[in-house]
């Protein structure tokens, strides 16, 4: 599938690390290195606008290596692009060590991936079909 984009980072578009990668590494694109202090949260720019075929929405995930390593990951994950959205792409980040993180301009933040999804309309009825599970919800197996 072919997507429209247009990247005014100057930096690569994004890409997959490997060929049987889902995720294609998404870069900053910042005038000036960003401090991310504990806990704090910021939207990161990254120069890249997207024009995605009708039915199908980019996701936005974090990346694991910044996420184990430095405490550093995406909030609202995954995040929707959806196909009508024409604005930049902006990455909410948050520290979640307890030391500051350094944001750098062309740095890998996070992982799009470009999914299918369905439009539904809603079929209101007074109850559903019965199943083995009925209404267990959480920890209704006794599992952790």
């Amino acid at each position: 599938m072919k997507v429209k984009i247009v990247n005014r980072s100057g930096h690569p578009l994004p890409s997959y690390s490997t060929p049987l990668s889902a995720g294609m590494d998404i870069r900053a694109n910042l005038q000036e290195p960003v401090v991310l202090k504990s806990l704090e949260r910021r939207l990161i720019p990254t120069g890249l606008f997207i024009e995605l075929p009708r039915g199908y929405e980019a996701q936005i995930r974090p990346r694991s290596g910044l996420a184990l390593k430095y405490g550093i990951t995406v909030l609202n994950t995954p995040g929707t692009i959806d196909a009508d959205y024409r604005g930049e792409i902006g990455i909410i980040m948050v520290n979640l060590s307890d030391k500051e993180f350094v944001i750098n301009d062309g740095e890998r933040i996070c992982q799009m991936i470009i999914n299918r999804h369905e439009t539904i309309s809603w079929e209101e009825v007074e109850s559903l079909e019965e199943t083995v599970r009925g209404s267990g919800g959480f920890g209704h197996t006794g599992e952790a």
